[in-house]
């Protein structure tokens, strides 16, 4: 025992502290870190969806954006979370990701660049026919 009554042995895990305070919805912990798991999962996915949808949206409108986001297929949502996986797990992996999307994005705009300069020499009828189609053709 010291001074103030208080044995100098540290409280076990199964014991709380006198001190301790409410740190969760639940006295279990193993409870807490479930609740706690499924709220940041369930935030980021919010957050990610409003990402995806403002990214698009500032180029498509609101409404081609949600099309969209509404036609990806379970593969691709598999693969991005793949290699979001991949990125978030070494150096190397985000460096390999980091390079993938740079090599992407820097093919897709020569792709559009070629598509707009076909645009310009065809007749307007013919890029009409052609540009008719709206569907999402893109991927990852």
């Amino acid at each position: 025992m010291t001074e103030r009554g208080k044995s100098l042995r540290k409280p076990s895990d199964a014991e709380p502290a006198d001190d301790e305070t409410f740190a969760g919805p639940s006295p279990n912990p193993k409870t807490n870190l479930i609740v706690a798991d499924v709220a940041l999962r369930g935030g980021a996915a919010l957050v990610r969806h409003g990402i995806e949808r403002g990214l698009l949206g500032r180029a498509y409108g609101p409404d081609k954006a949600r099309k969209i986001m509404k036609r990806r297929t379970l593969g691709e949502s598999l693969a991005s979370a793949a290699v979001s996986r991949l990125a978030l797990g070494s150096v190397p992996g985000a460096i390999l990701v980091g390079g993938g999307l740079l090599a992407k994005t820097l093919f897709d705009r020569r792709n559009e660049k070629k598509h707009r300069r076909i645009e310009r020499e065809t007749p307007d009828d013919a890029v009409e026919d052609d540009l008719s189609d709206d569907t999402y053709t893109g991927g990852y």
